[in-house]
């Protein structure tokens, strides 16, 4: 990691502070500011990266700088995909399936402690089987127990899992700057978040800034940039704003596979997190149903989610 970040940066670490999904009014102007917020990000960062879950929000990331990045004709980040270990199986073939289409340089990110071990969800290890490095985050945390269970959805396993796996990943690879699909109407801690997002404090995790290009864009309005323009974009003939209702409305010749669409949404789901830890909303897919009647993450483990600030304090997304 370099030693002057961020001193090889002129950003505007405020833009976007009070500001509201209100102020970009149209799909557009979501869109336009993403694609500034990136542009700004892929000539300003040395080693950027992306961070993609196979999530409707961080796949909207992925596009916007795939576009950019082709427009300005710079190389596209390597993608971070962080295994937790308790992924939907569909989520994992899903981002290795896209991954390679779309030619990514793919950077699996997981906590090497528990793949050594071979550790499954919900397994309880003694805290005497992990690295120090493991051990020294446990204490970080105030964790008092002898043992610990994978579970991703818990404050401890999400630090372990997820953050302690991405924070060794930007240590290893020197990224200082990521993209993620952080959006202000996603959840409570996220409202006062800014396009550029400084995580400077070396204590916490190897010093580097979020990108957060679709801060403004709502739940609705990330599926209609998924039918107006990813789908149509990456699936030869398919109509720009053709919304099916179904997995047997698509268009004829069209086959769900072809879809850079997580099938977890056509089923019903809204939110993706991890297999236990998430719940159908609704039996219809994701886009069709009413998504004013209900939170968007109700579906996740509450949990974390009532744990979220602690845990973005962290280096959570």
């Amino acid at each position: 990691m370099s030693l002057v970040f961020p001193d090889y940066l002129d950003l505007d670490y405020d833009d976007g502070r009070d500001r509201t999904a209100a102020d970009y009014p149209t799909l557009e102007d979501k869109l336009e500011k993403a694609a500034a917020v990136t542009a700004t990000a892929l000539e300003q960062y040395e080693r950027p990266a992306v961070m993609w879950t196979g999530g409707k929000d961080s796949t909207l990331v992925l596009y916007v700088v795939r576009e950019v990045a082709a427009d300005m004709g710079v190389p596209v980040p390597p993608v971070v995909f962080i295994d937790h270990f308790e992924h939907f199986d569909e989520t994992e073939a899903f981002v290795r399936e896209w991954a390679d289409r779309w030619d990514l340089d793919l950077v699996v990110a997981r906590n090497e402690d528990f793949a050594r071990l071979g550790a499954s969800p919900g397994d309880e290890i003694p805290l005497s089987a992990l690295g120090d490095d493991t051990r020294r985050e446990l204490d970080r945390l105030g964790y008092e127990g002898e043992t610990v269970v994978l579970d991703a959805d818990t404050f401890e396993g999400n630090h372990l899992l997820k953050t302690v796996a991405l924070n060794d990943t930007l240590e290893a690879r020197g990224f200082d700057g990521v993209f993620s699909g952080v959006r202000w109407d996603e959840q409570e801690s996220r409202a006062d978040e800014t396009f550029f997002s400084p995580r400077h404090d070396s204590e916490k995790y190897p010093p580097h800034d979020r990108i957060h290009s679709i801060l403004q864009f709502e739940e609705a309005d990330v599926w209609a940039a998924f039918w107006n323009y990813i789908v149509p974009d990456s699936v030869e003939g398919y109509p720009a704003g053709r919304v099916p209702d179904a997995l047997d409305d698509l268009p004829e010749g069209v086959k769900p596979a072809d879809l850079p669409v997580s099938p977890k949404y056509f089923e019903g789901y809204r939110s993706l997190g991890t297999e236990s830890g998430s719940a159908k909303s609704d039996d219809r897919p994701a886009w069709v149903q009413d998504l004013g009647a209900s939170a968007e993450r109700e579906g996740r483990a509450q949990d974390k989610e009532d744990l979220m600030g602690r845990l973005r304090d962290l280096g959570y997304m």
